[in-house]
């Protein structure tokens, strides 16, 4: 049950709040990718994975960080978005990473149209004195691409063998 509960709710919390920290500070800890990690290595093994799929999974993720942090040492994104999308990787593997990344992409595109948008436009008065928004609105500001990160993993975790590993019986209430 403790199992299932952490199947549940441990990456979609984890990718929430790295979009919601990516949104008010522009910043990803280090502390979200190490859990993810280590959620990972506790979760996979009571979710029967064999040894061969840890591996692969393990690749997938490694594979993520060497073209992300090439992505990173070019400027084009942070380093926080550089392990958040690494290690949800590692849950994904390949039989998912696809469709992430495809979704990431998606919404990517999206928030960055979006941004630049919002960036043309004086804030209100009102909400001028929001330090948050300030930064988000400054148009030397990145784009918070963890927010993408964690909406593409938050469309595709319910598809993956996590979710399907859950036995949701023992969730019903009578």
């Amino acid at each position: 049950m403790i199992a299932d509960l952490l199947r549940l709710t441990l990456f979609p919390a984890l990718m929430a709040f790295a979009a919601s920290s990516d949104l008010f500070t522009m910043t990803i800890s280090n502390r979200v990718s190490l859990l993810l990690v280590a959620g990972f290595a506790v979760l996979a093994p009571l979710t029967g994975f064999s040894v061969y799929e840890i591996f692969m999974h393990v690749g997938a993720g490694l594979t993520v960080l060497a073209v992300a942090f090439t992505c990173f040492a070019l400027g084009w994104i942070g380093g926080g978005d550089a392990k958040v999308v690494a290690a949800a990787a590692l849950w994904f593997g390949f039989d998912h990473l696809l469709e992430y990344l495809l979704y990431a992409s998606i919404f990517g595109g999206a928030l960055t149209l979006l941004l630049l948008g919002f960036r043309e436009y004086p804030l209100p008065y009102r909400l001028a004195t929001q330090g948050w928004l300030l930064k988000l609105h400054d148009k030397e500001t990145g784009i918070p691409y963890g927010i993408a990160l964690a909406t593409g993993a938050l469309m595709v975790y319910p598809e993956t063998q996590w979710i399907s590993a859950v036995d949701l019986s023992r969730f019903v209430f009578n």
